[in-house]
Parts: C-alpha cells; sequence; structure tokens
C-alpha cells in the first residue's frame, strides 16, 4: 500500500486557537516535513453537531478517494461520523485522532451524552487505528468504549525549547490559557481569587471567546460584579503566546476534565509553577513537583492552593525548579509526529 494516499481530515478553520487544532496545525507540519505525504481536508465546520448537508458531503468527498487509502480523522468529526464511516470502512482504513471523547465534554445534559457514547463507539470500533493524545484517554477509550488497547497509541503532543520565564513579577502574574467554555472552569478561578483580594497579584485570562459567547459574557458579569476589573484581565485569544508565558509568575488553570491539556505541558515548558484541578490526564502531565492539584470543581481547595503559592516566596520557587526540570522530559513534536507516522505505517501496510 502506498503512503501517498494518506489524508488528514479536520472540520472547520484548521487556524482556530484551541489546543485541538493546535495539535492538529503542527501534527501536519511535521508529517510533512517528515516526507510524509498527506493531504490535507477540511471537513464542515458544523461537526460535532453535523446537520445532514454536513454529513452528505462528507460522503461524497470519502468516495471520492482511492481504495485502500488511509483517513486519519480528527475526533471533533470522527465521534459523530459513525454512519459514512460505517458505509467506506470495507475499502477505507480510518484512523481516528481522539483528544477526548465528546460524550465527555462539560455541560451535556443526559440524552445527548448517550448519543454521543455510542455514536463515537460505533465509529471507533470500525477504525483500523486510534490515535490519543494521553495515556488516560487511552484507557478511557478502553474501558468506556470498548476499543481494544492494541488497536491505540499514544502520541502525546509535543512542545518547543524557548527558554524559562523569570517568575520574578511584583505583583505575582497568574496566566491561564484555554478558550472560554465551561470545562476550563474559569469561573471557579474568578470565584477563588474574589476570597484573595487582600493579597498583590494580577491575572490574564487569554482564550477565545467564540466557542461559546454567552458562557464568555457570564464570566465578565462574573469579574465585574466582584469588583476585580483592574486585576483579572480578559486578554483574547492570540496566535504567540511566547511573550505571556514568559511575562508570567504562575500558570492556573482548574479544567474540570483534560484529554491531555497542552497549555499545562506549555506552561511547564516555560517552567512556571502550575496549579490545576486533578482532572483527567493533568496529573499524567503536571508531576506534584511542578504544581498544586486540587479537587475538580472545589473553589476552597483552589483557593488555599492560590494563597499558599502567593504567599510562600520558597514553595513558588520549589514548584518553579520542578517545572523546569520537568520540561526537560517533554517530547518534541518531532517525536510526536515520529509515532503518528508508524502508526499510520503499520495501517498502510
Amino acid at each position: 500500500m502506498s503512503m501517498h494516499n494518506v489524508y488528514f481530515a479536520i472540520p472547520g478553520d484548521l487556524a482556530s486557537l484551541t489546543g485541538g487544532y493546535g495539535y492538529d496545525r503542527r501534527l501536519l507540519l511535521e508529517l510533512q516535513r517528515l516526507g510524509l505525504p498527506i493531504h490535507y481536508h477540511r471537513l464542515a465546520a458544523g461537526f460535532p453537531h453535523p446537520d445532514s448537508a454536513d454529513l452528505t458531503d462528507t460522503d461524497r468527498w470519502l468516495h471520492s478517494l482511492p481504495d485502500h487509502s488511509t483517513v486519519l480523522v480528527d475526533g471533533l468529526a470522527y465521534g459523530v461520523m459513525d454512519g459514512v464511516v460505517a458505509q467506506h470502512s470495507p475499502r477505507l482504513h480510518f484512523c481516528a485522532l481522539c483528544h477526548h471523547p465528546l460524550a465527555l465534554e462539560t455541560g451535556l445534559n443526559a440524552p445527548t451524552q448517550a448519543l454521543l457514547q455510542q455514536s463515537e463507539q460505533r465509529a471507533l470500533a470500525a477504525a483500523t487505528a486510534v490515535i490519543v493524545t494521553s495515556t488516560c484517554t487511552a484507557q478511557l477509550l478502553t474501558k468506556q468504549f470498548a476499543v481494544p488497547a492494541s488497536r491505540i497509541t499514544v502520541a502525546l503532543p509535543g512542545t518547543d525549547r524557548r527558554g524559562h520565564a523569570a517568575c520574578n513579577g511584583d505583583p505575582p502574574r497568574l496566566l491561564t490559557v484555554a478558550s472560554l467554555t465551561p470545562r476550563k472552569a474559569h469561573h471557579l478561578l474568578i470565584a477563588a481569587l474574589a476570597q484573595l483580594q487582600h493579597l498583590p497579584w494580577q491575572a490574564s485570562l487569554v482564550g477565545g471567546g467564540d466557542f461559546d459567547p454567552r458562557w464568555s459574557a457570564q464570566l465578565r458579569q462574573q469579574v465585574q460584579a466582584l469588583g476585580l476589573q483592574q486585576r483579572i484581565t480578559f486578554a483574547g485569544a492570540s496566535t504567540d503566546l511566547h511573550a505571556d508565558y514568559m511575562a508570567a509568575d504562575l500558570f492556573v488553570l482548574p479544567s474540570l476534565f483534560e484529554g491531555y491539556g497542552m497549555a499545562f505541558a506549555e506552561a511547564l515548558s516555560y517552567g512556571l509553577p502550575i496549579i490545576a484541578a486533578r482532572a483527567g490526564a493533568v496529573p499524567d502531565v503536571v508531576p506534584v513537583s511542578a504544581g498544586l492539584l486540587v479537587a475538580p470543581g472545589d473553589v476552597d481547595t483552589l483557593r488555599s492552593a492560590l494563597q499558599a503559592v502567593l504567599t510562600d516566596a520558597g514553595l513558588r520557587r520549589r514548584l518553579q525548579a520542578g517545572a523546569q526540570a520537568a520540561a526537560l522530559n517533554l517530547p518534541t513534536w518531532q517525536q510526536t509526529a515520529l509515532t503518528v507516522r508508524e502508526a499510520l505505517t503499520r495501517v498502510t501496510v
């Protein structure tokens, strides 16, 4: 089987500023740098809630591919493509790229969650291979979606080596990098910081609000109601976060679930101490030497962790040293691409 017939299907705008799209962009680039002639295809932006036209367009595109082609599909679309995947799997090799299962997104009602669980499990069953971005997600797919472990490849997100932040801000500068969506739990961070107004700090929330405009507006209203407009800044989305990481003293993100958490790895690569929730793959990414992990959804323990790091310079320095040490063990993007290329090669032979 020729490796020339490899396609990478990604829904919506590849330039979208989220961790998942960032992974896809960099993976595509690094695979091309390795000499893999992989063809990018843009799926409809309606995924993961496609209408009939979106699915028809996807079906038409798959019909156009040569027999025995390998089709790597981002999980934002793949989990709801069970019907078209079942139709085309006899002649195409599907490889699912699962950042985290759609059914585990925060805020879903029970019927929607059940439908996503069923569709994603059917689609994954038809995949020749499944690539995940963390060991945690691999275990979830095996336990909750009946995917054989032998079919799963873990390809951790890579990082670049760009130096460490000085972490000497006065007042300390807190950085959060995440889209303004409920799963990222910015509201808990804002509530915790409201109880620490007697301490010196400034917080910058970097991330776009377009994915959930209503939630984004609620967060801004929360900050205003608490009188924190001068201390918490909504910085918006950014294509280059180097200056943000370098200017920070502490990275804080109390996500309720993470399939991996690329922002945590980025924070480690800059040597930043971390405060996060013990949720999903976060404990696999953030070692105890580099951060304080609290119970998911618990404002009180989050506030306590923030207070400890803000008031104890020695603790902050120890966590900073731990983050710098952890950065040395993070994979590069080339290593990530090599892992994925090997998995694709196994599919096509």
